[in-house]
This record gives structure tokens, sequence and C-alpha cells, in this order.
């Protein structure tokens, strides 16, 4: 069974991070699709393990530095690994998440917003020393309505709209 976006890997690794993939989302007990679609999105639809972003995030999920050190290592070392590499880092971040994540978008918050994991869609995302304003001002794709909130509603909205009309069944379905 292919993968979505798996033409999207490098050849160079393909066959063995599309393998690895598929262990990781076994270990975690969801759709290999999921990780794929979040790597997809949060790499630039690069899969590179090197790509940065203007605040500093790096790699496959985009690693915060903070959350780089809190697994162990720095956003200089996940930058120095190969992808397939990097990947045992994606599941040590996913790891102590496994039994909250039901679904797609439950696994995309883990990535971008743990603490709105299992909220209704209406939750701003938001803590007492990041504003929504803020938030939304860094993720302008997520604030749909332009109201300087982002919801996970519409993080679901945008998420499931920029997957492949053919590969939505694969992410609305919950874990089994």
């Amino acid at each position: 069974m292919s993968l979505i976006y798996e033409n999207k890997v490098p050849s160079s690794y393909r066959i063995p991070f599309i393998a690895k993939v598929k262990e990781i989302a076994t270990k975690l007990g969801i759709n290999p699709n999921w990780l794929m679609a979040i790597m997809h999105w949060e790499s630039a639809g690069t899969f590179s393990p090197s790509i940065t972003n203007s605040i500093g995030a790096t790699g496959l999920i985009q690693f915060m530095p903070s959350t780089a050190i809190g697994l162990g290592t720095t956003t200089t070392a996940l930058r120095n690994m190969t992808a397939v590499q990097q990947l045992d880092y994606v599941l040590k971040y996913y790891l102590p998440y496994k039994s909250k994540i039901t679904n797609y978008v439950d696994c995309y918050l883990v990535t971008f917003f743990p603490a709105a994991v299992g909220k209704d869609e209406n939750y701003i995302i938001q803590t007492s020393k990041l504003p929504a304003s803020l938030i939304a001002t860094q993720n302008p794709a997520f604030d749909i309505n332009k109201d300087k909130k982002v919801t996970v509603g519409e993080i679901a909205t945008v998420m499931l709209r920029k997957l492949p009309t053919e590969w939505i069944k694969e992410f609305v379905k919950k874990k089994q």
C-alpha cells in the first residue's frame, strides 16, 4: 500500500523512510498517512530533516528548540540527521500522546499545540504567555476568518482542505 505524498519523499531515502513511517504508525496505533501528511505540511513538502522556519523550528515536524532539548537533542543535531534518523525523534515526540490521538486532527494538534488535543472546535489556541493574536499572526493560514484567533475548528478545516480529494477517507476515520 502506498502512502500519501510518498512520491514527494526524495528517492535517495524513500524506501527506508516509508518503512520507518509505517513502523512508527504501528507503534502509535495510527494511520501512517496521518504522519506523512503532517510531515509534508510541516516540511513545506520537502521531507527534509534540515528545513528550518523563521522562528527556529526544524525538521520533519518542525521541532521547536525547547522541544528538541526536552527530547534529549538540539535543533542543530536534528538538522544534521538524515530524515530516517530524525524519525526516531518523531516517534519519541508522539509516544507520550499515543492514547490521545484518535484521528488525523488530533495527530496534527499534537504537533502544533498539544494542549488542544481533544478540545471542541471552538477552543482558541493560546496560553498565558502566547496570546491568541500572536499565534494567529504567526500562523495566518489557520486564521480563516481573520479574527486574530485560531480555533481547533479552523485548524481542522485547513488541514483537511490541504489533502488531495482521493485521500480524504483515510483522514476522517477514527483510530481503530
